[in-house]
């Protein structure tokens, strides 16, 4: 039996129906969200495709430095650049969170960033929003995120389907009623 106090701000009082959250009484505030992804490659996916890095000199010449267990910043195949397909993919995503998310207030976006490095044999996704609103950016950010992933995936999986989209998470949030840090967030982008 739900009550008017339900912790549920999206279901009716009765529990038997939802609606978009009114937040027409909130205050503008800056909102911040913080949200990871991670991709886990099988080693025919990294042997597959050129490997740079910030360390390459800027000559185009790769380094492979994820082979060394050092950070890689791109992954280079057929179709392009991975993981800056993926930047543009995550944003766009982040974009159209209220068109896929139901209960979602659509949000004019302040700034989407979207980093993605390899540390050994995984993309570590972080998509960051930031909107002034009456309400959070947690949603874009994890959409973000998502999308960058599943992009990724998308454009390997002609190597191998053994490719692992891994956990996504909220990492932090700012601004509004509450701050949030998830505090068991490895930073290398374990599971």
């Amino acid at each position: 039996n739900k009550s008017s106090s339900s912790p549920f701000s999206h279901l009716t009082p009765q529990g038997d129906g939802v609606s978009m959250v009114d937040v027409g009484y909130k205050s503008i505030s800056r909102r911040v969200a913080v949200a990871r992804s991670t991709v886990v490659f099988p080693p025919e996916v990294l042997s597959a495709f050129q490997l740079k890095g910030k360390g390459d000199g800027g000559d185009g010449q790769s380094q492979d430095q994820n082979r060394d267990g050092n950070s890689a910043t791109e992954m280079i195949g057929p179709k392009g650049p991975i993981f800056e397909t993926a930047k543009i993919a995550g944003i766009m995503g982040a974009k159209k969170t209220s068109d896929l998310i139901p209960l979602c207030h659509p949000l004019p976006l302040d700034r989407v960033d979207i980093t993605i490095r390899l540390v050994n044999n995984t993309a570590v996704i972080e998509c960051e929003c930031t909107v002034t609103h009456k309400t959070g950016v947690e949603m874009e950010a994890l959409t973000g995120a998502s999308i960058a992933a599943l992009t990724i995936y998308d454009m390997v999986k002609a190597v191998s389907h053994e490719v692992e989209i891994g956990r996504t998470v909220l990492v932090g949030k700012s601004g509004g009623k509450s701050d949030y840090v998830r505090d068991d967030v490895d930073v290398g982008g374990g599971r």
